[in-house]
């Protein structure tokens, strides 16, 4: 195998990182650590937990009595360790480690581990690569079923993968230039009313979940699946397989419970039981799509309450309607747009987007979120 060759096996491995090195836990940080209580432990791992969504090691350290007790230091995923050369056997019971990190909000003897070292040398262990997607050797066309109808997923007796990599992972008015975080956590709440065009009792809830840090994300908290605009800004991806016989298309979702939410194109209205069906469940919505040119666009609606549909905890209603437009530009990019309606919680529609790229040769990640702690 080349050295090229190697390196874009990697990339395409690490395609749930983002381009920027900076930490994509699948939620915030500061909803469980706070980052103005740094911390250093030494002690002597006793476990470590390889499981999703996050990797614990367990470690017995001395306290200021001379006692041995126990912390559980966080880190991150262990797809993305993996990604980074790591494994479950990289580090074991026994070893002497110094971790570096920030304390728990709520005073336990937990920690989320910045930095994890081995005390004899200093040397590091699980630390994440910053890997970005490797470009293209030259620009692709966009590839095309025989009709000339774009494809969305992968070429037939070609290179199958998914989309990552988005180019955002925050959701925001266009043009609005607000600064906040990967997770949606505003530099300045005092920005809040720029975000979107909220009404008084959704800004006034939005700005009550930024200043507990997203802490009532149901996604940290239950597992709630990540739905409508969410699914495009999971870091794990998402992969379009079509099924033009039945004339649908399913989303396959990377993240949290490895969901999926299908788009019909057969013409049908938006109809369901109110409570829900089994091949659409509303926390994704009934979608219903057609070609226009070389753009899908997906009118999607009926979905419930009991999701975030963003990161950052913009609010919604159960009259939330979504039309999103996906434009396969050129191989490697998906541009993504969406415009947001909802009477009950908007005054009026607002309209973002971003891009995502082909992470090629690669199955789409299984990182699922009730494996172990949140």
């Amino acid at each position: 195998m080349t050295l090229r060759a190697k390196r874009l096996l990697i990339a395409s491995a690490a395609a749930v990182l983002l381009a920027a090195p900076v930490l994509v836990a699948h939620h915030p940080l500061s909803a469980k650590f706070d980052d103005k209580k740094p911390m250093t432990l030494a002690g002597i791992v006793t476990m470590v937990d390889w499981r999703n969504p996050h990797v614990h090691i367990f470690m017995n350290v001395r306290d200021a009595k001379g006692a041995q007790v126990n912390w559980a230091v966080e880190i991150e995923s262990p797809i993305l360790l993996h990604a980074s050369g790591w494994n479950a056997e990289s580090l074991k019971p026994g070893d002497a480690i110094t971790v570096q990190g920030i304390a728990a909000r709520n005073g336990s003897r937990q920690v989320w581990g910045n930095r994890v070292a081995l005390t004899a040398g200093n040397k590091p262990v699980f630390n994440l690569a910053p890997l970005t997607p490797v470009p293209p050797l030259a620009a692709r066309p966009t590839p095309r079923w025989p009709d000339k109808q774009p494809r969305l997923g992968g070429v037939t007796g070609g290179l199958q993968g998914f989309w990552g990599f988005p180019t955002s992972t925050v959701l925001a008015e266009a043009g609005s230039n607000v600064a906040m975080d990967a997770y949606g956590l505003l530099r300045n709440v005092a920005d809040a009313p720029k975000v979107a065009p909220m009404q008084p009792w959704a800004q006034q809830l939005y700005i009550e979940r930024q200043r507990r840090f997203l802490q009532e994300d149901p996604t940290y908290l239950n597992c709630k699946p990540t739905g409508a605009v969410r699914q495009f800004q999971d870091v794990y991806g998402v992969q379009f397989v079509e099924d033009r016989e039945r004339r649908r298309i399913f989303v396959l979702i990377g993240g949290g419970n490895n969901n999926f939410r299908i788009i019909y194109l057969d013409g049908r209205g938006h109809v369901g039981q109110v409570g829900g069906d089994d091949d659409n469940p509303l926390y994704y919505g009934r979608s219903v799509g057609k070609w226009e040119g070389d753009s899908l666009v997906v009118d999607t609606r009926g979905f419930n309450e009991d999701f975030w549909f963003t990161n950052g905890g913009i609010p919604h209603t159960d009259q939330l309607k979504l039309v999103e437009r996906f434009t396969r530009t050129n191989f490697d990019t998906l541009k993504y747009e969406v415009t947001v309606e909802d009477p009950g919680a908007f005054t009026r529609p607002w309209s973002s987007g971003w891009e995502l790229r082909w992470v090629a040769g690669q199955e789409l990640p299984r990182h699922l979120c009730q494996d172990n702690r949140p």
